[in-house]
């Protein structure tokens, strides 16, 4: 059984698959934003919109406030982005 956390209300998410860990977030959650179909607003984020997404601590891992520098582990990681 898989244990997702809750999703919060007024969020988009967006499930990061990992064949291996990343050292920082920020550049693998803009690269699966821009080639996901569902939210045209996220998927044309620019680099600096999406650190002041980041900045306004609207981006969530597991309920808490992720920094662009976190690290993200093999598998599978939910991010949930407040206000989309």
């Amino acid at each position: 059984m898989e244990n997702t956390p809750a999703q919060p209300a007024n969020s988009y998410r967006i499930t990061l698959n990992l064949d291996h860990p990343e050292e920082r977030m920020d550049n693998v959650l803009l690269a699966a934003l821009r080639e996901q179909e569902e939210n045209d607003a996220l998927r044309a984020i620019s680099r600096a919109g999406l650190k002041k997404l980041f900045a306004e601590s609207r981006i969530l891992i597991k309920g808490q406030r992720a920094k662009s520098s976190s690290s993200l582990a093999k598998g599978i990681t939910y991010v949930d982005i407040l206000g989309f």
